[in-house]
This record gives structure tokens, sequence and C-alpha cells, in this order.
């Protein structure tokens, strides 16, 4: 058997999924954001088994993305966790058949408190179809196992509209990188979110010559401060750079008769200091140089070296 050649297969099933979910009128879908965007809760997902893990991912998405969310497992629900509903949270609940058993008493609690609920179901006529304000209709297409049971191309697409819920919720909350790295300080999210001002170096480090310096004398700030450049500034603003690539490209020159004026970069490559460290990664690949000279207002006011971006976990 050639593993490779059902994964295909299987692929392609689920793709055949999402298509036909793209071709779907999603008719309820604009009223549910509005729905969203106005709610004064949170938005508390809940469904069994499969559907449950995704919700689980749903809600996480939610919440990571300025949109307040839990997940309310609904066995829980029933024990007690019915608590954690509010009357100002909307619940989302997903079920493929719609018949889901488990969460009968959620849905009876948001009749009961007049919650507004969203359906994420098979079929707008079942039963969680007509119990909750709102329904997103999953696609009628097979499951991707061979039996046509295990929950796969169902849940795929139920993730693909969580996705979309949240990432519509996010463009018009106008949740920006700043709010991104608030809730993802760690790992390497976190790292590719830091700014210029958190990763620069500063004050004496800097390595840095006058305007009008000799050459020689440039060379020797560089060779302290071990950055491989020099800035030049004129009192504190900066007008030019020069580089040991510069160095080599121009080493048949008499370094002791020449000033930096003569051989530095004018129109130096900067950043500000809310440039993201991922925007400076992306920068010194494309121009192919190590450091970059961060400037507000003419003024130097740092510098980032690539291995600071390695140190941080940018690169």
């Amino acid at each position: 058997m050639s593993y490779k050649k059902v994964a295909k297969e299987i692929l392609k099933t689920e793709m055949l999924a999402l298509k036909t979910l793209a071709e779907q009128d999603l008719t309820d879908f604009d009223n549910i954001i509005e729905l969203m965007l106005n709610c004064k809760g949170k938005i508390i997902v809940s469904g069994m088994g499969k559907s449950g893990h995704i919700g689980n991912k749903i809600s996480s998405t939610f919440a990571s993305t300025g949109t307040p969310s839990y997940f309310v497992h609904p066995a829980e629900a029933s024990h007690g966790d019915l608590g954690m509903v509010d009357k100002d949270d909307i619940v989302l609940l997903l079920s493929n058949s719609g018949e889901t058993s488990e969460i009968k008493d959620i849905i009876s609690y948001t009749k009961r408190n007049n919650i507004k609920s969203v359906a994420i179901t098979k079929s707008r006529n079942s039963t969680l179809g007509k119990s909750c304000d709102f329904v997103l209709e999953l696609p009628d297409v097979k499951e991707a196992c061979s039996l046509g049971l295990a929950p796969t191309t169902s849940t795929t697409a139920t993730l693909a509209l969580g996705d979309c819920l949240a990432v519509c919720l996010l463009q018009e909350k106008d949740f920006g990188a700043d709010d991104f790295k608030k809730f993802h300080p760690g790992g390497k999210l976190g790292s590719q979110l830091l700014k210029a001002c958190d990763i620069m170096i500063t004050g004496d480090k800097l390595p840095l010559v006058n305007k009008g310096a000799m050459l020689s004398d440039a060379l020797i700030e560089m060779e302290n401060k071990r950055f491989g450049c020099v800035g030049v500034v004129d009192g504190n603003d900066l007008v030019g750079i020069f580089t040991d690539g510069d160095l080599l490209r121009n080493i048949s020159i008499d370094i002791k008769s020449k000033k930096i004026d003569d051989i530095m970069i004018k129109k130096p490559i900067t950043v500000n200091t809310d440039t993201i460290g991922s925007e400076i990664l992306a920068t010194m690949q494309e121009k192919n140089i190590s450091a970059v000279f961060v400037v507000e207002n003419k003024s130097v006011l740092g510098l980032v070296h690539f291995h600071d971006l390695l140190k941080s976990g940018v690169a």
C-alpha cells in the first residue's frame, strides 16, 4: 500500500469540504459577528468529544486575539459549571449532527436565561440548529476516514469557521501587533514581536564618531565597539554610516589622510523604536546588512545588531 497516496486522498477530501464551505452562503455570519462585537461578556464555547477539542482551540484563538472566551465541557456544565455562564455571555455550541445529548442542558440553560446562542452544525433543522439564535452550517460532505465515521472533515470545517469568526473579530477590533504581544509574551511569537527599543544597544556602547572625524579614528571606534560598523553623527543626528564591508571595498585608500565624511554612506538604513524585531530581521536580510541604527527624528537612540536578534530569539 502507498500510504502517501492514501494521505493525498484524505487531504483532497478535506480540501473539498473547505471548498464546499467557502461556496456556502453562511447566511447568519454577519449577524453573528455583530452579536459578538457587541457582547458585554465572554464567548462560551462548548462541544462534546472531537467537537470539544476543536471548541477548546476556537476558544483559545478568541482569547488570544482580543475576544474574551473560555471553554465549558458539556458534561461538567451539567454538574455545576453552568454557573460559569453569565447572562451577558454568548454561547457557541459545536455538534456535527446537532443531536449531541450532552449539550442539551446548556441549550435549556440559555433558553431559561435568555442567553444568545450560536450553533455550528451540519443541519439547521437539527435539535441544536432549531434551538439556537444563529446557525453556521457545516458542509454535507463525507468524513475522510475509510469508514466515513471518524470526525475528520467535519472537525476541519468547524475549526475553519471558528478561525473565520476570530479573525473577523480581530480585524473589527483593530487588534494589532502590540495587543498580540501582550497575550503572547513567551515563545517564538513573543520574541518576534519585541520592538527595537526592547533589543537595541544604547549609551556608551554605541559605535559613533562625529562628522569631520578622521577615518583612522572611525576605524579605532569600530574596532573597540566590535559591531562591524560606526555611525557618523552631527550633534546627535545620524548623517552617515561606515562598515567593515565599506573598508574592504576601499582597501587601497590612504587611511591617514581621509576623513570619514569622504567615504561614509550618507543615507544609512534606519528603523524607529517601534519597529518590531521580525521587521528588522527582514530588513537585514533584504539589504544584506548585519546592523541597523535606531533613529527618531534623525536622532540616534540605539543600534540593533543581528546578534541581538539571535539572543532575543527573533532570528
